[in-house]
């Protein structure tokens, strides 16, 4: 039962001490986030599986064009070579 009253905090308490939560969960702990003794959020790592917000470049359209290419010319050229 400890374990699980560890994981509940309240929103004032978060709110206190924001660094020391977002060191746990950076460790992988979660929590769940309560006010008025309601549970309103729950706090969990982002890349608790190691591929969420795993970001690859594939195409870099300023290295074409200085300032980029408008997303409408990419998605018609993609339609022409879909044909």
């Amino acid at each position: 039962m400890a374990k699980i009253k560890e994981k509940i905090i309240g929103l004032k308490e978060l709110r206190e001490n924001t660094e020391a939560y977002i060191s746990e969960v950076e460790k992988g702990k979660s929590f769940i986030v309560m006010r008025k003794s309601q549970p309103i959020f729950t706090i969990s790592p982002v890349d608790e599986w190691g591929d969420i917000g795993t970001w690859e470049t594939v195409v870099d359209f300023t290295t074409i064009k200085p300032g980029g290419i408008p997303a409408s010319d990419v998605l018609k050229s993609l339609k022409k070579l879909a044909r």
